[in-house]
C-alpha cells in the first residue's frame, strides 16, 4: 500500500486530523490505486472520476468474457478501486488468485487491495507470498510496513521501510510511510527530520503536507502553515493548522511544547 505517498493531504485535515496520525497511512503512500508499481500489478490509470467509471465498464466486461485473466483481474480491480468501489475489487481478486495462486503480481494487487479495505492481518499473510527473500519488492514491502502501522506494530514496520531504503535509497515515497511511522510511535524529532528528507526528493505535495502536519504536532504552527502554505491557498494553510491547534488543545495524548520548547508528547492513558 502508498503506504507510494499514501496518505491524505493534510490539507484535508478535517477528515484524520482528530484521529492524530491514526489514518494517514495505508491508501496513501503505497497503496494508490494511480500507482504504477510493476510487481504489484498496477498500471497507469486515468484519474477523474468520469474516466475511473469507463475504465470499470471497459475491464468489467473484458474480465467478465475472460475471468480467469490475471492482468485484466488487476486492471478491473484497479479501476474499481479508483472508483471507490473498494469491496468489489478485493473480491475479484480474490477470485483471480484461487485460479492463479502463484502470480506474485496478481498477490500484491490482493494484497493493497486488502489493505485498502482494513484487513491488515490477510493482507500481510497474502504480500509474504508476493515476493521472496531473495528477491523482494521495495513496494511491497513498503505496503507491508503501513499495513503494520496500521495495526499498532510501528518498530516492525520501520524494519520493513528500512530494508526497503536499502534496495531504494532515498525513496520519497518510502520515505514518507517511515517518517509517518515514526510520527505514530511519537518520534516526532525523528519523524520531522525523515520526512524532509522526503520532501526534498519529492514534487509531491502530499509529502510536504505530511511534513507540515508533523511540524504542527510539535507546536510550531507558524511554520507549519508557511510550509502548507507552498501548495495550499493562504486561508486553507491557516484554517488547517487552526484546526490542528485547536485539535491538539483537546487531545489528551498530546501536550503543547513545554517551557525549554522542546516537544511533550505522552501516550494517551499515561
Amino acid at each position: 500500500m502508498t503506504l507510494s505517498v499514501c496518505t491524505k493531504p493534510f490539507a484535508r485535515a478535517h477528515r484524520f486530523v482528530p484521529a492524530v496520525l491514526a489514518v494517514v497511512l495505508v491508501g496513501c503512500q503505497t497503496v494508490q490505486p494511480t500507482e504504477t508499481t510493476g510487481s504489484l500489478g498496477a498500471t497507469a490509470a486515468p484519474r477523474a472520476e468520469a474516466d475511473w467509471r469507463r475504465a470499470v465498464e471497459a475491464w468489467g466486461e473484458r474480465y467478465r468474457a475472460e475471468p480467469g485473466n490475471q492482468d485484466g483481474a488487476i486492471n478491473y480491480a484497479q479501476a474499481l478501486r479508483g472508483n471507490g468501489q473498494r469491496s468489489q475489487a478485493v473480491a475479484v481478486l480474490e477470485q483471480a488468485s484461487i485460479h492463479n495462486p502463484k502470480h506474485m503480481g496478481l498477490l500484491g494487487a490482493y494484497g493493497r487491495a486488502l489493505a485498502d479495505v482494513g484487513n491488515y492481518k490477510q493482507a500481510l499473510e497474502v504480500l509474504n507470498r508476493a515476493h521472496t527473500p531473495d528477491q523482494p519488492d521495495w513496494r511491497i514491502l513498503s505496503v507491508q510496513g503501513a499495513a503494520l502501522d496500521q495495526m499498532g506494530r510501528h518498530e516492525e514496520a520501520q524494519r520493513y521501510y528500512a530494508t526497503a531504503l536499502k534496495i531504494v535509497p532515498d525513496e520519497p515515497s518510502v520515505l514518507s510511510n517511515l517518517g509517518l511511522s515514526y510520527a505514530l510511535s511519537k518520534d516526532l524529532v525523528r519523524a520531522e527530520s525523515t520526512l524532509r528528507r522526503a520532501a526534498a526528493q519529492s514534487r509531491d505535495a502530499r509529502v510536504r503536507q505530511n511534513l507540515a502536519l508533523v511540524v504542527g504536532l510539535q507546536g510550531r504552527f507558524a511554520e507549519a502553515e508557511g510550509i502548507a502554505r507552498a501548495d495550499l491557498p493562504s486561508d486553507e494553510a491557516a484554517a488547517n493548522v487552526a484546526y490542528l491547534r485547536r485539535m491538539l488543545a483537546q487531545q489528551n495524548g498530546w501536550k503543547e511544547p513545554d517551557q525549554a520548547g522542546k516537544p511533550s508528547v505522552r501516550a494517551q492513558g499515561s
